[in-house]
């Protein structure tokens, strides 16, 4: 029963960090300058379905893959190898293969870097825990405290 407990706990806490309003506009703002890109950069390989599967796996995955890596919680490098990959690049290769394998195979070694930076960059801005007003309090704590004097 407390397993059970815990787990809700750890879904609860996921879902209030998903449900950020501030997470929430990024990534509205992210998805709509992906699927802008589709329009004006003539790509093979870049259209609106692909953009919204990435860009909600990205959002799903890249804050905790980034906090396996920085926490070193070396059991669950396994998994956090595999939701990068499957975001970076399996999700991509299963849509493109059943739309349009040319442009897979055109296209899927210049993605793979692109698309991994990118998932990065995710990972880092919605690496943080907490509300735009609590992320200020603690930059503002974190100078004034590199800001005092040693010893």
């Amino acid at each position: 029963m407390a397993r059970f407990e815990n787990i809700k706990g750890v879904l609860a806490g996921a879902m209030t960090e998903y449900t950020r309003p501030w997470k929430v506009c990024t990534l509205l703002v992210g998805t709509g300058l992906l699927v802008a890109g589709s329009f004006y950069f003539p790509a093979p390989d870049w259209d609106i379905p692909i953009s919204f599967i990435m860009a909600i796996l990205a959002y799903l995955t890249a804050p905790w893959s980034l906090r396996v890596i920085l926490e070193r919680q070396w059991a669950r490098w396994p998994a956090m190898a595999f939701f990068t990959w499957f975001t970076v690049d399996g999700c991509y290769a299963i849509y493109w293969h059943a739309r349009n394998p040319v442009a897979l195979e055109q296209m899927r070694s210049a993605n793979f870097p692109a698309s991994l930076a990118l998932y990065g960059m995710c990972g880092l801005l919605w690496l943080y825990r907490g509300s735009l007003s609590q992320y200020r309090s603690d930059v503002f704590a974190l100078m004034a405290a590199m800001k005092r004097p040693k010893g």
